[in-house]
């Protein structure tokens, strides 16, 4: 899909149907048509326009005559068939033309809803330059919202563990603690990106405005990635945590199953003597069940206090 956007001169952005000057491409899963269409009417490297489209494509910076390419990391959210959030990461490529600015991701985001919905403040088709550090700011404060709901659903789930250990619940959490480890990975590699360009005025044309944003990226960046960081550290010990009192669980589960196949075989060993087909004590007896009783009672009962004591139960 191929959108064009252009901010009008009331500085209100309009989808239009042709390419002009200062507009804004927008491309979204594109066919191999519309890929086609973008390199040979922009006449840009094919490789710019592809290259986003993997979704294991690493985070980098570029320029080749004077189109400047930009792959960075977005945070994704879907749901799967229980309606459980999946958190996961994909790449989007920004390429800062001399006339245009053009936009290519696999799939639709919220990131670029915020700009088409106009819900950016100052923000201009035709200057590129600060589009490309408001979309960097914006994917930044993205990451810091969804780490915010991962460590309020680790909580949850947190909760329901201490009423009941189950497998959902458990397999919940190593998917949080995976989507972490994503977002840690991603976050560092766009860390990489704000870098260069803040040492390399040759990628982007900066005014002095322009520099303060991209400082305000950068420290977007470093708080997601502590963030981050400290999430994945809480996340990994409670797993150990809830693995260590699982694995607890079933030690004293079997030690109490243990004890109990202990105190019932000392009354089954008596009354299986006392039942053999020869001559045993209180044979004669009148009450000698009674008495074979009591000693099989007696002893399960010593045996239980011993173990009581010992704390085996």
């Amino acid at each position: 899909m191929l959108n064009i956007y252009l901010t009008d001169r009331n500085g209100k952005l309009q989808e239009v149907e042709e390419m002009q000057k200062g507009c804004w491409i927008n491309v979204l899963h594109p066919t191999e048509e519309e890929i086609q269409y973008l390199v040979q009417t922009l006449n840009v490297d094919l490789d710019f326009i592809k290259d986003p489209l993997d979704d294991e494509e690493r985070s980098r910076i570029e320029k080749e005559d004077n189109n400047t390419l930009i792959i960075v990391d977005i945070p994704t959210v879907r749901h799967d068939e229980e309606g459980n959030s999946i958190y996961d990461t994909i790449p989007i490529g920004m390429i800062v033309m001399p006339d245009c600015f053009v936009t290519i991701c696999l799939e639709e985001n919220p990131i670029f809803e915020r700009f088409i919905n106009q819900r950016i403040k100052e923000f201009y088709t035709f200057k590129k330059t600060r589009f490309a550090l408001q979309l960097l700011y914006t994917i930044s404060t993205y990451y810091l919202r969804y780490l915010k709901q991962i460590n309020r659903k680790t909580i949850d789930l947190e909760h329901q563990l201490n009423k009941s250990m189950k497998n959902k619940e458990i397999f919940t959490l190593l998917g949080l603690e995976k989507s972490l480890v994503y977002f840690t990975t991603s976050l560092k590699a766009n860390k990489i990106v704000i870098q260069k360009l803040m040492r390399n005025s040759t990628f982007l044309k900066m005014y002095e405005d322009d520099q303060d944003l991209l400082e305000d990226v950068l420290i977007e960046n470093k708080q997601a990635i502590e963030m981050a960081e400290i999430y994945s550290h809480i996340l990994s010990g409670m797993m150990n945590t809830f693995s260590s009192v699982i694995s607890n669980n079933l030690n004293s589960v079997m030690k109490l199953l243990t004890s109990i196949t202990i105190i019932l075989s000392l009354p089954t060993m008596v009354s299986s003597f006392f039942g053999m087909n020869v001559k045993v004590p209180f044979e004669g007896e009148a009450h000698g069940f009674v008495i074979v009783l009591i000693i099989c009672v007696t002893q399960a009962f010593t045996l239980a206090f011993v173990f009581w004591k010992k704390r085996y139960f």
